[in-house]
């Protein structure tokens, strides 16, 4: 039977075929796929072939894994040189972030749109916590949101306290496969409870000491969205590491240094200090946003860390 994954929890699987019955599911054996090495051979949206191990329990043997349309990944938190699919075939990706309590960096935020960029699954970014800016947060809100707008992002701004903005961030699920991701305590199982309430996900403060939320989702899972649609929550993601991007093609996933690299004196041009490069004179110009530069540099710069 054809079947998709709802949740991973390791060495088991929660499955729905077609008709949404739901199942326990495992791999016997070695499960590799081609071209692929992941510290998770099978993740959650994966659309596997499995046979009935014991009907009584409702427990599946998975035997294959159809073609993926695309995955997003990250490097494992156990160990930087491997990589861990979070979720796989997705149409959108919802990256929520804060201004305050916690903040969230525009380095971790263009990391993740760089890792979507990648593996080419579109991006909205959603602003959360709009009911604790003060004014420095209210302009600065408003300047990244052009800064983001310019190169093609939709972002979003929402307060799930004061109940703004959420049935827009809703409407933006319907009918979609949709990644849900961010630091912990940045509202995303706050927004989950609105949109499953019968799920009561817990939820926890920002730790104070840090700064950082507290980690409360353990494995990724997805749900069906009552008005059409798939919504997959992620474990809080305190660093994203980039897996799989050389120094030589970063570039290529900023969309406005994409759109100019033709441009450039060298086919190799990294944008630094080499002539005629179209991309630093358009920083110079302001067709770039400086953050945005500076932000590939900093990027640039822990590749090649990585490199030695």
């Amino acid at each position: 039977m054809m079947a998709t994954v709802y949740k991973s929890t390791g060495s088991w699987y929660i499955v729905q075929d077609e008709d949404g019955k739901v199942f326990n599911a495992r791999i016997k054996g070695k499960f590799k796929i081609d071209n692929i090495t992941s510290t998770n051979p099978i993740a959650v949206g994966d659309v596997v072939l499995a046979d009935m191990e014991n009907e009584l329990e409702s427990t599946l043997t998975i035997t294959d894994i159809a073609p993926r349309k695309n995955y997003i990944t990250r490097s494992s938190p156990h160990n930087r040189n491997q990589h861990h699919i979070i979720a796989a075939n997705l149409d959108q990706s919802l990256l929520f972030a804060t201004l305050k309590d916690p903040k969230t960096s525009l380095g971790f935020i263009d990391r993740f749109l760089i890792t979507s960029e990648a593996y080419h699954v579109p991006s909205i970014i959603v602003f959360n916590k709009s009911d604790l800016y003060k004014q420095k947060e209210q302009d600065q809100f408003a300047e990244v949101k052009e800064m983001y707008e310019a190169i093609g992002y939709k972002v979003q701004l929402m307060s799930i306290e004061k109940n703004i903005g959420v049935e827009e961030v809703k409407d933006l699920l319907r009918n979609k496969t949709t990644l849900l991701s961010g630091h912990s305590g940045v509202g995303k199982s706050s927004f989950i409870n609105i949109v499953f309430p019968e799920l009561s996900l817990k939820t926890q403060d920002v730790s104070g000491w840090s700064g950082k939320g507290l980690h409360t989702t353990t494995f990724a899972e997805m749900f069906n969205l009552s008005f059409g649609g798939r919504l997959i929550d992620t474990p809080g993601i305190r660093e994203l590491g980039l897996v799989d991007i050389s120094k030589q093609e970063l570039s290529h996933y900023f969309p406005e240094m994409r759109a100019l690299i033709n441009q450039c004196q060298f086919n190799n041009c990294m944008h630094i200090n080499e002539p005629d490069c179209a991309v630093k004179e358009a920083v110079n110009l302001g067709t770039i946003h400086p953050d945005r530069y500076y932000s590939y540099l900093n990027i640039l710069e822990s590749i090649e860390k990585k490199s030695y």
